[in-house]
């Protein structure tokens, strides 16, 4: 007995459980960073794609020129106007609802949370729709920030009710309240809807989930929120691995719970309600991202937003890309294809692995 005590403390080989321990994390590890390089690449292929492919044909040479060298002609309209913009929204936009995915299953506890689940994304329907109804505001300029203002209002509501309920802003609370402020804001979107022809041609043109017709100073506008978004989610990490482990265990830890939660919400927030925005409710983005990522990532939470990052932004790139190929001459928006893509791949990770426990 005394031989095993004082064995670890020697350098001779311990416990077989703790020498497995030590092999397997510089392996997680490694694998970790080579499937970040891996996803960093794939991102670059898609971006690429996304301005050298589309519903008219264009050669290597015009995609180059019109990159470096416009001047004006068919194939720099299309380059400069059409696919840069579209190409850089997707991008932000995608980003910013895989981490915003990750931040609500791990706040809720629910591996299916997603904008819908929380009421955010018909937070900011409803203002959409509100804005032509009560403003008469048609302009993409002028709808898109009312539905931020919508999406901010809705973040926050649910937050207050679930804050107010008894215990506090627990997952069950915060689910509670989201269905609640969904179910609300659906009702009064439908009323708008049906009394205004105008609103329902804006609602529906915005409802499907696109990032075509959007202009580049657009993304650069929303840019901010989205960086401010993503700098709250990578200080929430470290609070939410504590909190995944009960909340018990998390103020054993010196974590703040109501900070923590309030700090997620504050990302989740202005990442998700930017993202719908701009472009609709694009469905599947965080749901699937995340997923993919925690299979593997595991349950670090640090790994778990940079991987749903970058696959949130590579999905909504490559659902673009497809749209556009797959209906020439015309296309289909986005948010279409993500579901048309989605839903198979998400019920083939349900069917592949067991559920998830958050």
């Amino acid at each position: 007995m005394i031989e095993a005590l004082s064995a670890p403390r020697s350098g001779k080989a311990g416990p077989p459980g703790r020498q497995q321990k030590r092999q397997i994390a510089p392996e997680r590890v490694r694998r970790r960073w080579a499937g970040l390089l891996v996803l960093l690449a794939v991102v670059t292929l898609t971006l690429l794609l996304s301005v050298a492919l589309g519903t008219k044909p264009l050669s290597l040479s015009q995609v180059w020129h019109g990159l470096w060298f416009s001047t004006g002609t068919e194939g720099d309209v299309i380059i400069r106007s059409l696919r840069v913009p579209r190409t850089a929204l997707a991008l932000v936009a995608g980003a910013a609802l895989g981490v915003a995915g990750a931040l609500m299953q791990g706040h809720t506890r629910n591996p299916i949370a997603d904008p819908v689940l929380l009421g955010i994304s018909a937070g900011a329907g409803m203002c959409v729709v509100g804005s032509v109804f009560l403003l008469g505001i048609t302009s993409l300029y002028g709808y898109v920030w009312f539905g931020f203002a919508g999406a901010l209002g809705a973040s926050m509501l649910v937050f207050l009710v679930g804050t107010a309920a008894r215990g506090g802003a627990t997952p069950v609370t915060l689910a509670l309240a989201g269905a609640a402020a969904h179910a609300l804001f659906t009702a009064l979107t439908a009323g708008m809807v049906i009394f205004d022809r105008q609103a329902l041609d804006t609602y529906r043109f915005w409802t499907v989930g696109s990032v075509s017709g959007r202009p580049l100073e657009l993304t650069w506008q929303i840019l901010p929120f989205i960086v401010l978004g993503l700098g709250l989610a990578a200080a929430n990490a470290p609070g939410l691995n504590a909190l995944s482990l009960g909340e018990d265990v998390a103020r054993a830890l010196g974590v703040r719970v109501g900070t923590t939660r309030a700090v997620g919400m504050a990302a989740i927030t202005l990442l998700t309600g930017t993202a719908v925005a701009a472009c609709g409710p694009i469905g599947f983005v965080g749901l699937v991202a995340t997923h993919i990522a925690r299979y593997f990532t595991g349950p670090d939470y640090r790994w778990i937003l940079v991987y749903a990052a970058l696959l949130g932004a590579s999905l909504t790139t490559a659902a673009d890309i497809l749209g556009r190929l797959v209906a020439r001459p015309g296309e289909l928006q986005v948010g279409i294809m993500l579901a048309l893509i989605g839903a198979p791949v998400f019920i083939y990770l349900v069917r592949r692995r067991k559920p998830v426990r958050l």
